[in-house]
């Protein structure tokens, strides 16, 4: 995980380029490859983290060549970067692209990609190190990893590396989560697999380490004697777009929720690691999973809401169609695109302290935060003043789509008599450290090339995430929702959502 700091920056401080290798992408010709990991790899060898020892095999069915790959490839990566595109750099990377037609059905891709790999490692000089990223449906995960293994292309011997990403979603329940992993264990070791999150790739939820740990004002009252909540939105103002097929499948609750706002959670409530190891920082998030509380039937429905999208206005003034007017959506659909649930965490730092996650779809504006609430001070000394009450402290952890951090608390307004308003401190990363080119992969791939698991998933992780969310499917499953469509395009959610956190005197943070 590379770090970042203010003030002169030391020549031990900055990051080393990463050893040769070669990545292979399977799905390359895809939007994921074109629009994120190229340019993301562009940005990395601008910044001199990668070495000319480096070379790309791309592998899709489109009928492309190495030629007409390149070519394509320029156009999808200079109307990304747009005026950051840099024609040198680009240069230095386009000769070093390749490509290789086939069908992931057909072994006989597999014998070509291995020779290729054999090839390019010679003219590239990539010391036999190897990077397989699998942008393919997740159905494709096992068997692509099976085929490859048969050729031996996670064999390390001579000191070489062999590593596979795992896109998301891993897995669709518990059940399949579990599946994927023992055939992802047939063939490659747990240190061999990146189970990537492009939400980690973002600086603040980076941050969050640091600043919890780093910073001896916020530890001491990271814990349930000084919090009362804390909040965690993501949420979007698209609709569902040209995901109809994948979102019919999974919904709000599998696309987000084990994932992004867990890994989100992780972090804010884990303990201190004994280091910033890999292991170290991912023992201590498992344990976060292990601890929170199992849902039983009727606490699904007590402490989880679901929604769906009907039509409405966004802010800008555009009516929008509801989710079941969507193209390639069933008119009388039932999945969700909202989610939010009170989840509590039973250890000695958490316990009584609710936290609640939300995520949905054509909200307002988008955004992504973690909002820490800490316990109101005792009103007694302030009952003969004009003030009648006292507003909570925050810390509002901004992730996009302006990174940075916020800083409520109550001041004096200025004149003779004592009133409280409402000021914050804030810490924007652009304003402080300028803007750097990034996709949000830039970091996890040069984590991933360099053999730095700390921002990736491990399968025990994945699990127990999955355990958590395994009662709220079922019990969906079993009860469709009789109110769908529950919100509006443009609104903050359904309003079971605002009585979720409004029967216990709380209510959500307005971004």
């Amino acid at each position: 995980m590379s770090a970042r700091s203010g003030g002169a920056e030391r020549p031990a401080d900055r990051a080393r380029p990463v050893g040769p290798a070669l990545m292979v992408i399977f799905g390359g010709a895809g939007d994921l490859a074109r629009r994120k990991l190229l340019p993301a790899l562009c940005n990395l060898r601008e910044a001199g983290l990668l070495g000319d020892g480096f070379g790309v095999l791309a592998t899709a069915t489109r009928p492309l060549d190495d030629a007409s790959f390149r070519e394509q490839t320029r156009e999808a990566v200079c109307g990304h970067l747009g005026e950051r595109f840099d024609a040198e750099t680009w240069s230095w990377l386009e000769e070093r692209l390749f490509y290789e037609r086939g069908e992931l059905g057909d072994s006989a891709l597999f014998e070509r990609l291995a020779e290729r790999i054999e090839t390019l490692d010679r003219k590239l000089a990539t010391a036999g190190n190897a990077l397989f990223y699998l942008a393919i449906p997740p159905s494709l995960f096992a068997p692509t990893v099976e085929q490859l293994a048969a050729r031996g292309l996670f064999d390390e011997a001579g000191g070489r590396t062999r590593r596979v990403i795992v896109e998301k979603p891993f897995g669709r329940d518990l059940e399949s989560a579990r599946a994927l992993n023992r055939a992802l264990a047939a063939s490659l070791a747990e240190t061999q697999v990146y189970r990537i999150d492009h939400y980690l790739g973002k600086e603040t939820v980076q941050n969050m380490l640091a600043f919890r740990f780093a910073n001896g004002i916020f530890e001491p009252v990271w814990n349930r004697r000084y919090v009362d909540n804390v909040q965690i939105t993501v949420a979007e103002s698209l609709g569902v777009g040209h995901r109809a097929r994948y979102y019919e499948e999974a919904g709000a609750l599998r696309d987000m929720v084990p994932n992004h706002l867990f890994q989100l959670l992780g972090y804010v409530a884990m303990e201190p690691p004994v280091s910033f190891a890999a292991d170290a920082v991912r023992d201590e998030k498992g344990k976060v999973f292990s601890a929170i509380v199992p849902f039983d039937p009727e606490e699904v429905l007590h402490s989880t809401v679901r929604g769906q999208y009907g039509p409405g206005a966004m802010p800008d003034g555009g009516r929008v169609p509801g989710y079941r007017e969507e193209p390639g959506i069933d008119p009388a659909s039932t999945t969700e695109t909202f989610v939010a649930l009170r989840l509590a965490i039973d250890n000695w730092r958490w316990a009584g302290v609710p936290f609640y996650l939300r995520t949905g779809k054509r909200l307002p504006r988008r955004i992504s935060e973690v909002v820490v609430e800490f316990r109101r001070v005792p009103f007694m000394m302030f009952r003969e003043t004009p003030i009648d009450h006292l507003s909570p402290n925050r810390l509002t952890l901004r992730i996009q789509p302006r990174e940075g951090i916020s800083l409520h608390f109550g001041a004096k307004v200025p004149g003779p008599s004592l009133r409280l308003g409402g000021v914050d401190m804030n810490f924007c990363y652009r304003d402080q450290f300028g803007e750097e080119p990034a996709t949000g992969y830039e970091t996890l791939l040069y984590d991933a090339l360099r053999g730095d698991a700390t921002l990736f998933q491990r399968g025990d992780n994945v699990e127990a995430a999955w355990s958590v969310v395994q009662p709220i499917l079922d019990v969906w499953h079993a009860l469709s929702p009789r109110d769908f469509p529950n919100y509006p395009a443009g609104s903050h959610g359904p309003e079971a959502a605002d009585e979720l956190v409004g029967r216990e005197g709380r209510r959500w943070r307005t971004p």
